[in-house]
């Protein structure tokens, strides 16, 4: 089990920055991987970044070069930089933790922090 809170959500106006924050109930090494994802009323859910136990990192091309994932494994948190925000990067941000077994896969969810870029 994994609980997932997430902070740092906000009104921002565009060309600007936050910083959203996931703090994991144990110890990230344990979860295989952590990810952002984000949905816009009306669109699916879409993987905006992801980083593994190991480092390795994959960002939708949407956000590529703006937006950067990190971990901080003494504090359990993950965090997500957001640079150079544009107005379509609006929407409900959900933090993602998945622990992997031989024969499952258990996806664990924050509740979502709300980002709003205005034009």
């Amino acid at each position: 089990q994994v609980q997932l809170v997430e902070s740092g959500g906000g009104l921002v106006q565009a060309g600007g920055s936050l910083r959203l924050s996931c703090a994991a109930s144990r110890s990230i090494f344990s979860i295989n991987s952590m990810g952002w994802y984000r949905q816009a009323p009306g669109k699916q859910r879409e993987l905006v970044a992801g980083i593994t136990a190991g480092g390795s990192r994959n960002y939708a091309d949407s956000v590529k070069d703006r937006f950067t994932i990190s971990r901080d494994n003494a504090k359990n948190t993950v965090y997500l930089q957001m640079n150079s925000l544009k107005p379509e990067d609006t929407a409900v941000y959900y933090c993602n933790a998945v622990l992997l077994g031989t024969y499952y896969r258990n996806d664990y969810w924050g509740q979502g922090t709300q980002v709003t870029v205005s034009s």
